[in-house]
């Protein structure tokens, strides 16, 4: 997979490699903290010539001999990077970021000269890239197999028109339960606040992550968590800090790597995929833990592929996104990073194909009603202190 000649390279970072030998990156969907700093850093930014062209760079000219992938860590099955080089032809680079600052802050500093052809930003950030002119608009022409995606994974609010990006993933926030220490059946955020207060006291993990760790209390409540309101705010902060964070011990939004298969908490919030990953991985008695939808009410995040300004391989990236596209290339990376992909149909493949713990990566569609996407607000610095504060109440 390395070597100067072999086609693909993988730059990862050292600290997305997982001890039993898999790199792991099961990464924050939108940390309030680092979505504050990018918002300022995207302020900062004047618009620039990117910003106002509509017309995409990629006509449909021959490939460029090279294609350089900036995205989360290990979250492509490297069969498809590779097969992609071996069949249509550019070699492949792919190195990783593990926020979406850090992405945007090295596009920012670059002014279009990152050497990026293909970057993954979470759904947020999308619009306010291409404001300040960090993307290029997409030739929906040179991407045919967007016909096998699923509609509703499509026209997302963040891009109505998928001008600038394409779903490369999505998913979800629920939690998992170890039943042999919670022996009784959870079923929503309320069931999990009340197990945290009592069984799982002093073994109970959230996500290290504002948004979800704020989220729990208003998606338990019934309120927007996208929420403005001081009033709203003011009752999630007295809560969380006082009553909920005296009672946990860990925040973590890598559990599937750690906690989970090593069984070192008891109740554990945590994405979709990376539950499921951590049960699979799981070699003593797995079947004790149990994964729950978060409801009345949970997130809905969905991470981009999309083309940053100045890229040199535009074709490329082009070509690369329908790749990923085909539907058995989309099947392979559902099977690998356990996240839908958003196109049409593919459950009845992953069933086909034998993909294990599908309830973890497919939801029906009175499970995606309940889903919500996040949002950048006004009230993004009162949730990072408000997790600030219930972490220093909790010791951590």
């Amino acid at each position: 997979m390395t070597g100067p000649d072999g086609g693909l390279r993988i730059l990862a970072h050292r600290s997305a490699a997982r001890t039993i030998g898999r790199e792991i990156s099961r990464r924050r969907f939108l940390s309030f903290a680092a979505a504050a700093s990018s918002v300022g850093l995207l302020a900062a930014c004047a618009p620039t010539a990117a910003a106002t062209s509509k017309a995409p760079q990629a006509t449909g000219g021959p490939l460029e001999q090279k294609l350089s992938i900036f995205t989360w860590g290990d979250y492509d099955a490297p069969e498809v990077l590779e097969e992609f080089t071996a069949t249509v032809g550019p070699k492949i680079t792919v190195s990783s970021f593990s926020s979406n600052e850090e992405m945007v802050a090295k596009l920012v500093g670059a002014r279009g000269t990152s050497g990026y052809d293909l970057v993954v930003p979470t759904g947020p950030f999308v619009q306010p890239m291409a404001d300040h002119g960090l993307l290029e608009p997409l030739n929906h022409d040179l991407i045919p197999n967007l016909k096998h995606m699923d509609p509703e994974f499509l026209g997302r609010t963040f891009d109505p028109d998928n001008q600038y990006s394409i779903c490369k993933a999505w998913g979800t926030t629920g939690f998992v339960y170890d039943t042999e220490v919670i022996q009784r059946e959870l079923t929503d955020w309320n069931d999990f606040i009340d197990a945290a207060q009592n069984e799982a006291s002093g073994k109970t993990s959230l996500l290290d992550d504002p948004a979800e760790l704020t989220g729990l209390y208003f998606w338990a409540n019934g309120i927007d968590w996208n929420t403005t309101n001081p009033d709203d705010l003011d009752a999630a902060e007295a809560f969380l800090v006082n009553e909920l964070a005296p009672h946990l011990s860990a925040f973590d939004s890598n559990p599937g790597s750690g906690a989970i298969p090593q069984g070192t908490q008891a109740l554990i919030q945590a994405f979709n995929g990376d539950a499921r990953l951590g049960i699979l991985e799981t070699t003593s008695r797995p079947e004790r833990w149990k994964w729950v939808l978060g409801s009345p009410a949970t997130e809905l995040w969905m991470d981009n592929w999309a083309i940053p300004a100045g890229a040199p391989s535009p074709e490329a990236a082009h070509a690369f996104i329908n790749w990923v596209l085909e539907p058995e290339n989309a099947l392979a990376e559902v099977d690998y990073i356990g996240y839908h992909t958003g196109e049409a149909d593919i459950r009845a493949a992953a069933e086909e194909a034998g993909v294990e713990m599908l309830d973890l990566i497919f939801f029906d569609p009175d499970q995606l009603a309940t889903m919500h996407e996040g949002e950048l607000t006004s009230a993004q610095e009162r949730i990072v202190q408000i997790a600030t504060k219930v972490k220093a109440a909790a010791g951590a």
